[in-house]
């Protein structure tokens, strides 16, 4: 109790939708560009979140966070995206305590990718807390929690090979279009974007094709030469997107606009065109489907494709599994000396408080009061007494009923932090 009232524990939560019950539609609804990104967490500073990390990638959104009850995080994200709260109840999830640790290192380790091994989202996790840092939304909790989440992708990484053979959006993406267009070596191909997965396209066409055919446009052209020095391919300006368009065959699309860039308005064609949207949100307008001859695939159909590598990774899921265990394990046991040691601080500093009363009272009472012999052996029974309670308190299966009880007998206050 606190003045009266009961006082509300902080609970660490995982809150979002990803590609598994969120459609990419959905999914642009909920995205977060940098300076929503940043918004979200200036506000969350200023409704006294204690520490959280935000991460909006094509496939999810999530924020990972302490908060009394899940619905102040909901709500960060519904005022800073285009979704509501009744969109995210359709298609979101929230885990709480361990489960919100879980879900983090599947995410973190590509388990919980739509393209299975697939480690890009651990890089977006450090940058996410590297930001949180900067607004000063970081504690001790979540800061360990994703070095351990870092340390257990790593291993992974190392010693399975569950990323092992090239599969990703982008690598699927040129699969699709050698699997769908005759002759690809001799058809032009256009790449709208130089965000990651354009990039990584990019890459991927220039390894497979004949890259004399590949046109890059970005609109910020300076990305695009440095892309193009880099891969020996032609670099045209935005002002000539239309007339690029006209003389493409195969069109991929990955910019990081937030609403549609190409729509059938700008499609004056005189051939067949396949389009591949890589985008979140979408940046191809679902109208080019009205024109004959279009065929328009988006990122999540690419998603789908299941080849023998993807097959193969699936194997050393057992392996990763193992390896998440090992380093979950060591977390949690670092949380649950967390979780008593500052109700064992607090023991110490009642009991001390207790033995100062009880020195003062001997003090005035006997003649010749030995003060460094008293102090000393008040101070071991003391050490003695709290390592019996630490002793306790591991051993125990609900460590809570036993904090709870200690905190009861000695009348102290201390707030749950998981």
């Amino acid at each position: 109790m606190e003045n009266g009232n009961i006082v509300k524990h902080n609970t660490f939560y995982a809150i979002g939708l990803s590609y598994k019950k969120a459609d990419a539609e959905m999914r642009g609804k909920f995205s977060l560009d940098t300076t929503a990104q940043d918004n979200l967490l200036t506000q969350a500073k200023k409704e006294g979140i204690e520490a959280m990390l935000v991460t909006s990638t094509c496939n999810r959104t999530e924020i990972f966070g302490f908060a009394q009850h899940p619905f102040q995080l909901i709500k960060l994200l519904c005022e800073n995206s285009q979704g509501t709260v009744e969109d995210f109840q359709n298609v979101a999830y929230v885990y709480k305590g361990k489960e919100a640790v879980t879900h983090m290192f599947r995410v973190g380790t590509g388990l919980d990718s739509q393209i299975l091994g697939d480690f890009e989202i651990i890089s977006q996790l450090k940058a996410a807390f590297a930001y949180s840092k900067q607004h000063h939304l970081d504690n001790n909790f979540l800061e360990r929690l994703v070095n351990s989440v870092i340390q257990a992708s790593k291993k992974i990484k190392t010693e399975t090979e569950i990323s092992s053979g090239a599969t990703s959006v982008s690598f699927a993406s040129v699969q699709y279009i050698f699997k769908n267009v005759e002759d690809v070596a001799n058809k032009n191909i256009l790449l709208f974007g130089t965000g990651k997965i354009g990039r990584n396209t990019c890459e991927n066409l220039v390894k497979h094709t004949k890259h004399n055919h590949i046109t890059l446009i970005n609109r910020t052209k300076d990305k695009a030469e440095k892309l193009a020095k880099k891969l020996n391919v032609i670099v045209k300006d935005y002002a000539d997107l239309q007339l690029e368009l006209q003389k493409a065959d195969v069109v991929v699309v990955a910019t990081g606009a937030q609403n549609p860039t190409i729509d059938k308005a700008i499609l004056n064609l005189k051939k067949p065109l396949l389009i591949l949207d890589l985008s979140i949100p979408k940046n191809v307008h679902e109208n080019v489907q009205d024109i004959e001859g279009v065929t328009l695939v988006h990122m999540d159909h690419l998603s789908q494709i299941t080849d023998e590598t993807l097959e193969n990774r699936k194997q050393h899921i057992p392996a990763a599994e193992a390896i998440i265990e090992d380093i979950m394990e060591e977390f949690l046991a670092w949380t649950k000396q967390r979780k008593f040691a500052p109700t064992i601080h607090a023991l110490k500093a009642k009991l001390n408080s207790i033995k100062e009363g009880e020195l003062n009272f001997q003090r005035k009472k006997i003649p010749n009061f030995d003060e460094e012999q008293a102090e000393l052996i008040s101070n071991r029974i003391i050490q003695k007494i709290t390592n019996q309670f630490v002793n306790h308190l591991k051993e125990q299966d609900s460590m809570e009923d036993g904090i709870e009880w200690i905190e009861k007998v000695f009348q102290l206050e201390q707030e749950k932090v998981f």
